[in-house]
């Protein structure tokens, strides 16, 4: 049997579970540069330390973030926190442009992506730099590039 609906009209949530936690100097949200250039760390379930396997340091890694902040917040645009067009980083002073075209944190879906420079991996543990994402950041997802 097939479901007429298309999938968005299906209204079923996808449920993800955190396979790590993000960890940092950075409790609070700030500029996306100033947090991609300080060290952070990675700490992954240790039950799922053997899929770490075949990454190494020095390579990059894509990781796939929740924005947990953001999703507990509404927004004054849209009673579920987020607008389709936005100006770029709050910037009034330029033009709006399509939250798909932006990497800003009120979207949709509040998923975060970032290609990080892997620093160093203990046990289940990793040390990068490029990251965007604030401590207590829900990993969802690391992807070799």
């Amino acid at each position: 049997m097939s479901d007429s609906a298309a999938p968005w009209e299906r209204d079923k949530p996808i449920i993800y579970r955190a396979i790590g936690v993000v960890e940092n100097d950075f409790d609070a949200p700030a500029k996306p540069e100033e947090i991609a250039a300080r060290e952070s760390r990675i700490v992954l379930d240790p039950a799922l330390t053997a899929g770490l396997r075949g990454l190494e340091s020095g390579q990059q890694i894509m990781v796939v973030f929740h924005f947990h902040l953001h999703s507990q917040r509404h927004s004054l645009h849209d009673a579920s926190g987020y607008a389709l067009c936005q100006h770029p980083r709050g910037d009034r002073s330029r033009p709006q442009r399509g939250v798909f075209a932006l990497r800003s944190p009120h979207r949709p879906n509040p998923i975060g992506v970032t290609v990080a420079d892997l620093l160093a991996i203990d046990c289940n543990v990793l040390r990068v730099r490029g990251l965007d994402a604030i401590n207590g950041t829900p990993v969802l997802d690391l992807k070799a590039v």
